[in-house]
């Protein structure tokens, strides 16, 4: 009998690989882990809930019942599992709110959701995180069952009950690149080319304003949220504190407030400017600063 039930298995498994080297057998979470994932989304009204993996559909179905104002759908590629998981859709009365389609979980869009879950093997979860953070929308909410998405990306919440973890990410802006912005401050335009270096949920940034270059100073993101502090001395002005904080209205702008404070003659003043920043496809950041006048001649170490 168990030679039979392996050479079962391993037809199953041979069935998948000619579609990908990876796959995940369907096993239920358990419905208590089912209720801290949902509880852990906090879910608003029009959310709408993606499982890749769906299964049984149990994590979808318990999320649009717990909220008269979700709806939601799930993929799967066992066309079993997503007849069963319609049936009780229908059943339970939810129908017009959930669906399930046969599908691979990586030729899903997911632009539509606002909520992702997943319970899937680690590999796969690991995998699915590139595609979530290029084609989800910024502060899209992912929640998994005891495993993570990887090292690089840690949770941002977690729930921990014994051995049980359920975990929550929220997909950030995307915000590596070249960024270009113009503020006109104390009597003169001036034009900032920044630097952002991005991993998930964390980023840096340096800037340069005419000849001067800083450090983007604790730069956080929340959805598509971003705020960082910069202080430099300006033309004409002074050191100037910058507090920015703006909202990534599509992955080429953002658009916010900053406010600048300086202090002339123990006068501290502050004021606050719109701020639009653009993608640039280069940077003058890296542009030479200009020569030193009267500087040395380089030194050379003759042989």
């Amino acid at each position: 009998m168990i030679r039979f039930l392996f050479a079962g298995v391993l037809l199953l498994v041979s069935s998948f690989v000619c579609a990908q080297e990876r796959f995940s057998l369907f096993v239920g979470s358990a419905q208590e882990n089912v209720d801290r994932m949902v509880k852990l989304a906090e879910l608003r009204d029009n959310d709408v809930v993606i499982d890749l993996g769906s299964g049984d559909g149990r994590i979808v179905l318990t999320a649009v019942r717990s909220h008269p104002k979700v709806r939601g759908w799930g993929v799967d590629i066992d066309d079993y599992l997503v007849q069963k998981s319609n049936e009780e859709a229908k059943r339970l009365g939810l129908a017009n709110r959930v669906q399930f389609f046969q599908r691979d979980v990586f030729d899903t869009d997911l632009k539509e959701a606002t909520v992702i879950a997943m319970w899937m093997w680690p590999e796969m979860q690991r995998m699915l995180r590139t595609k979530i953070f290029r084609e989800a929308r910024p502060g899209t909410r992912v929640i998994t069952n005891m495993w993570g998405m990887g090292d690089a990306w840690p949770a941002d919440k977690s729930d921990k009950f014994g051995h049980a973890s359920v975990h929550l990410w929220v997909v950030p802006a995307r915000v590596d690149g070249f960024w270009t912005w113009e503020l006109d401050y104390a009597g003169e335009k001036r034009k900032y080319d920044a630097v952002i270096e991005q991993n998930f949920q964390k980023a840096e940034g340096v800037v340069r304003n005419a000849n001067r270059r800083g450090v983007l100073e604790k730069m956080t993101l929340d959805g598509e949220n971003i705020n960082f502090s910069l202080a430099m001395t300006l033309r004409g002005a002074g050191l100037t504190t910058h507090t920015f904080s703006g909202k990534a209205v599509s992955d080429n702008e953002i658009v916010g407030t900053v406010r600048l404070q300086r202090t002339v003659k123990d006068e501290t003043t502050t004021q606050e400017l719109p701020w639009r920043a653009r993608r640039a496809t280069t940077s003058s950041y890296f542009a030479p600063t200009g020569e030193v006048p009267d500087a040395p001649a380089p030194f050379t170490i003759k042989p």
